[in-house]
């Protein structure tokens, strides 16, 4: 049994079954010669959310929350089209590996007093830049 016969694996935890997944395949424009009119090598490779038995309801939440009720990918990059199949499968993954990734809350801190001795310091500086504007030099071009 081969990798792509259990399905995507998205993570350690998520695999989504072949099943779930729907591929398109048509021609690919662009260079190619008769090579891009014969064959079908740009890959769609889409993923309904909504109704994936996969995907815990938490899962399911926060993907339809950041990717919406499908995701698709489209790869057009190779000439192949088992390279493209492949590419389209790792940019899925890759994709809605990132959208489950649960972010830490940021903890607000304290400025160092190093931080705050420079922002000082260089509040100083300009104070002092424009203290000498101001204190009756001639202006440039006079004599």
């Amino acid at each position: 049994m081969k990798a792509e016969d259990e399905g995507l694996r998205v993570n350690r935890s998520l695999v989504l079954p072949v099943a779930e997944l729907k591929w398109r395949f048509t021609a690919s424009g662009g260079p190619g010669g008769q090579h891009a009119n014969t064959s079908n090598t740009r890959v769609e490779l889409a993923f309904d959310i909504a109704s994936s038995a996969a995907l815990s309801p938490a899962q399911r939440a926060r993907l339809v929350e950041r990717l919406g009720e499908t995701v698709q990918v489209v790869v057009s990059d190779e000439r192949s089209q088992a390279r493209n199949r492949a590419l389209a499968s790792a940019r899925l993954a890759d994709r809605l590996r990132k959208a489950l990734e649960v972010q830490a809350p940021r903890r607000p801190t304290s400025p160092t007093r190093g931080s705050t001795e420079r922002r000082l310091q260089a509040k100083r500086q300009r104070s002092e830049v424009k203290a000498e504007r101001r204190s009756g030099f001639p202006p440039s071009g006079t004599d």
